[in-house]
């Protein structure tokens, strides 16, 4: 970064952005802690007895959560008014949303995140009935796709959830909380409402017993731990390319995979085979992470320009 760049953020009334004062802090949590509740409070506005996926249920928390996720960038204009801050960029440009690298940002934090599950692939593929022309064949043929795009669970999961979520959780988040936090702390901050938010499963478990209290909170408190590290992840994606569209990519593949099914491979006859490809996948993934998010793919990352340079080399080197 340039040392324009070091003064590309600015607050309206000449005080410095990198001393800023708590009360701009607790401001960012508070917009934060906003936007988290009306995402999940969205989901609660309808009257329903059914379980949170039956087709209804799905269909009418998709028209609350597009519109929440619709006004979200309204919650970062608001704050910014609200506290002087004047980032020396778009704001469009700061929740990901820009054309410069956008094709190696499908591609490259995709395959970085495949790397990772390169053992769950090899155990799926050892799995399947299929061979490789039967699954191309699948792949390929439209009335696959008219299926998936029917399927309300499918949509849910791998197109609304990925999107919206992403768009509140790490790209209206993130700009919030990187001028009070920094770069790394902020990677560790915002998943922390990512991860909070999905205690709202509870609700629902208890309401429709769906299990013992004791397994339903342990269940709550596992699913906390992985999404809060998943979150971590995407928001690391998130600062290093200065793209959304990587972080939901990579938000719908493990929608997809799910948590790996490390018991069962265990079992599996073949888990010498299966393990092998766990440990390669996890050594491939430390090696490629950052070579895979170097931003000589994607162009100066927007978020990087929320700090000093010399606090964003780490990051955005």
């Amino acid at each position: 970064m340039s040392a324009a760049d070091d003064e590309a953020v600015y607050f309206s009334k000449t005080e410095d952005p990198f001393n800023s004062v708590t009360g701009f802090c607790w401001l960012s949590v508070i917009f934060c802690f906003l936007l988290a509740c009306s995402y999940v409070g969205s989901l609660y506005v309808w009257k329903n007895d059914q379980p949170r996926d039956h087709p209804d249920v799905i269909r009418r928390r998709f028209t609350s959560v597009l519109i929440v996720s619709a006004l979200s960038p309204l919650i970062i204009w608001v704050w910014r008014e609200a506290t002087g801050f004047k980032p020396g960029t778009p704001l469009l440009a700061l929740m990901g949303i820009r054309f410069e690298g956008i094709v190696l940002a499908c591609l490259l934090p995709l395959l970085l995140t495949m790397v990772l599950f390169l053992g769950p692939l090899v155990q799926l593929v050892l799995d399947c009935p299929w061979d490789f022309s039967d699954g191309l064949k699948v792949i390929l043929d439209s009335q696959f796709w008219v299926l998936c795009l029917s399927d309300m669970r499918w949509l849910r999961n791998q197109v609304v959830a990925p999107l919206t979520e992403e768009l509140v959780f790490r790209a209206c988040m993130l700009p919030m909380l990187i001028p009070c936090t920094g770069l790394g702390y902020a990677i560790f901050t915002c998943p922390l409402f990512f991860g909070v938010a999905h205690f709202h499963h509870v609700i629902e478990q208890l309401r429709f017993r769906q299990g013992t209290i004791a397994g339903i909170f342990l269940s709550a408190a596992f699913q906390f731990s992985y999404t809060a590290v998943f979150g971590a992840y995407t928001a690391f994606i998130f600062i290093r390319t200065g793209h959304l569209i990587g972080p939901v990519l990579c938000h719908s593949f493990c929608n997809y995979m799910g948590f790996p099914a490390i018991c069962a491979a265990f079992e599996h006859p073949r888990k010498i085979t299966i393990f092998s490809f766990y440990f390669l996948g996890m050594v491939l993934f430390i090696m490629l992470l950052y070579p895979m998010t170097d931003s000589v793919f994607f162009g100066d990352p927007p978020a990087c320009r929320l700090v000093k340079a010399s606090a964003a080399l780490s990051l955005c080197s």
